[in-house]
């Protein structure tokens, strides 16, 4: 195997493809990168058993051939380089060699027929988005996915894939976002689970305009660009979301959202480390937020202004899931619609995008007595 390739290219190829490599790995094969040379590229695999990402990059191709290499001193070598053209070569013994005009390193390289095969996803379901479309997805709703070994079905984000609109959802019991895409569709409905490590890797290795999603029993691969990211699925069956979705909300508050966010900050900085509990006062064009923190001494009390007519509420709420939620909201106004004290708090953008719905919830915390 030789071949000749610029190593700013290979140094970004390579972090695409680092964060599949297990940083502890219970086989040492796993710690390494396979090289292939492929129609006049070289392609890049690494993988953890249950992500997989393949990249491909532009290079010389001398000689055919394949190669694992250790990942992580690969690449910190390459990043301590400008980007000139680097040599590889593999020789007799296995060994990867590697030259600049300057230097010469050795790395001694694994057989890449010890390296795990890369799911092919050759009878898979076919659907196709835009990158930035797919990517707002995922950012929109895994902030929400639940880090519970008991739930397993809830420790990924759940595609409901339609003919006409597709739901994607998330939910850790304490807060809900589903997100309506009327731009992603399939020819044939389906629905499946992605765990959430595999989408975080989705988002930072996907790179280019257009994203192809392959579905099949066990897995799903997203291909974008040069880039493909390969995972299995969570074969769990996923909670009936829309039954938490209260229906009946005679309560409804707007407020500006920036203003909201850095007054629920502010007023948690006072709250109970253990409860994190705010509580929200709603009264008419006014919205008092506070929080108290008995063991401390410590309380704070701010009002905002706000669009409210209804007769006067008071809610908790536990203050950083409320932050991640309007944090992830992308409108100027926020709308809250609510029944009483003890149902979960409906959030949505004041206005929606074009091409999607969304919808927050939030479970409401039962208030100490403080005033």
């Amino acid at each position: 195997m030789k071949f000749s390739v610029s190593s700013g290219e290979l140094v970004k190829s390579l972090q695409a493809v680092i964060g599949a490599v297990p940083t502890k790995a219970t086989m040492p094969i796993l710690e390494t990168v396979l090289f292939e040379c492929e129609d006049g590229k070289v392609k890049l695999c690494a993988t953890d058993l249950e992500v997989s990402i393949v990249e491909y990059v532009e290079a010389d191709i001398a000689k055919d051939g394949s190669v694992a290499v250790p990942a992580r001193r690969l690449l910190e070598t390459l990043r301590q380089l400008p980007d000139i053209p680097v040599m590889f070569e593999v020789d007799e013994k296995g060994n990867v060699k590697f030259k600049t005009d300057k230097g010469n390193y050795k790395l001694a390289g694994e057989k890449a027929a010890d390296f795990p095969a890369i799911p092919t996803l050759d009878d898979g379901q076919v659907i196709k988005s835009s990158t930035e479309s797919m990517i707002r997805a995922i950012q929109k709703t895994s902030f929400a996915v639940s880090s519970d070994d008991l739930r397993p079905a809830m420790m990924g984000v759940y595609f409901q894939i339609g003919t006409e609109e597709s739901k994607i959802v998330a939910t850790d019991g304490h807060r809900l976002v589903r997100l309506i895409k009327r731009d992603l569709t399939a020819a044939k409905a389906l629905n499946f689970i992605i765990p959430q490590k595999a989408l975080n890797l989705v988002q930072k290795a996907l790179d280019g305009l257009d994203c192809e999603l392959t579905v099949s029993k066990e897995h799903v691969r997203f291909r974008s660009g040069n880039t493909m990211v390969i995972t299995r699925l969570i074969n769990e069956t996923y909670p009936n979301y829309e039954s938490v979705i209260p229906r009946e909300n005679d309560k409804e508050l707007k407020v500006n959202r920036d203003q909201m966010l850095a007054t629920v900050k502010r007023v948690a900085i006072f709250s109970s480390s253990t409860t994190r509990q705010i509580r929200l006062q709603m009264r008419q064009d006014e919205l008092v937020i506070a929080a108290e923190d008995i063991d401390m001494s410590s309380e704070a009390k701010e009002s905002i202004a706000c669009e409210y007519g209804n007769e006067e509420m008071e809610i908790g709420f536990n203050a950083r899931y409320l932050s991640d939620v309007l944090g992830n909201i992308d409108d100027p106004e926020v709308l809250f619609e609510f029944s009483t004290p003890n149902r979960a708090g409906i959030v949505r953008p004041s206005v929606q995008d074009e091409d999607e719905d969304m919808l927050m919830l939030v479970m409401p915390v039962m208030l100490n007595s403080y005033s």
